[in-house]
């Protein structure tokens, strides 16, 4: 199956406590379309509380059959990369995941340990993505299954009701029962 793999970058804003109880948030904000020289998890500005951090990069990998997700995803009008990250702290936190699959990213969202976010895709990002998907998408047509009709007159073998005493458990294993030990269970 044919697959790209990109290299993109992760910015996220760290939010600070609404109470003094309260740990901040921190949610990814945009992936840069190239791997920066900026360290990971290095703070990159800081305005009234609210820092912006660089957290690293990591790859996204495009696979061939999930094409139809892509394109998807395309023309919703609003093109969105998933970013999952595990942590609260910028300086520690994990990039566990890149997605432009929204199914894969819509799952990734059901995990209660994970901060997943959709955030907006690059432009150059987009350009690479159709193409990806005008290089490998092939049309699937739906092809609905149809039930064959039963035949209330076709001597169909079904399960009887009550089982016989030769088809019972014990009989399987080896043991064939009889009337009188029937009779005795």
């Amino acid at each position: 199956m044919p697959k790209e793999i990109l290299r993109l970058g992760v910015l996220a804003k760290r939010r600070p406590p609404v109470t003094r109880w309260g740990t901040g948030e921190l949610r990814p904000l945009a992936v840069l379309p190239a791997e920066p020289a900026t360290p990971p998890h290095t703070a990159i500005a800081k305005e009234e509380g609210v820092e912006t951090w660089y957290l690293g990069a990591r790859d996204i990998v495009l696979w061939s059959g999930d094409t139809g997700h892509y394109r998807d995803n395309l023309s919703s009008g609003r093109p969105s990369v998933w970013v999952a990250l595990r942590g609260t702290d910028p300086a520690k936190a994990d990039i566990i995941c890149l997605t432009a699959d929204p199914y894969e990213g819509e799952g990734l969202a059901s995990d209660l340990d994970l901060i997943v976010e959709a955030v907006p895709m690059p432009a150059s990002l987009q350009a690479q993505l159709m193409g990806f998907v005008e290089k490998h998408h092939v049309d699937m047509p739906f092809k609905k299954r149809k039930r064959l009709p039963a035949d209330p007159n076709a001597l169909v073998a079904r399960a009887p009701r009550v089982l016989q005493p030769g088809e019972k458990w014990e009989a399987r294993r080896g043991r064939p029962m009889d009337a009188g030990q029937m009779d005795e269970q």
